[in-house]
């Protein structure tokens, strides 16, 4: 993987971890509320729980894609 590559890898990976993290704040502010509309909590907790698991399949893509499409898991880097 090249410095730039890597370096915009770990911007992206930096990037969705703390949208992920956001989006679980989010969605405890609302759990705490008194007035949340459960409608709305119900999807944001759904919504938070398919963004954390469409990252970590991105990301572990992305990271194929950077290190070059090896043959096999092992040439991956960590």
């Amino acid at each position: 993987m090249t410095d730039p590559i890597k370096e915009a890898y770990m911007n992206i990976e930096r990037a969705m971890y703390e949208f992920n993290v956001l989006l679980e704040q989010q969605v405890m502010t609302l759990r705490e509320s008194e007035t949340s509309d459960p409608t709305k909590l119900e999807r944001l907790t759904h919504g938070a729980k398919a963004m954390r698991d469409s990252s970590a399949i991105f990301l572990s893509y992305a990271k194929f894609i950077a290190c070059g499409m090896p043959d096999s898991e092992e040439m991956i880097e960590e």
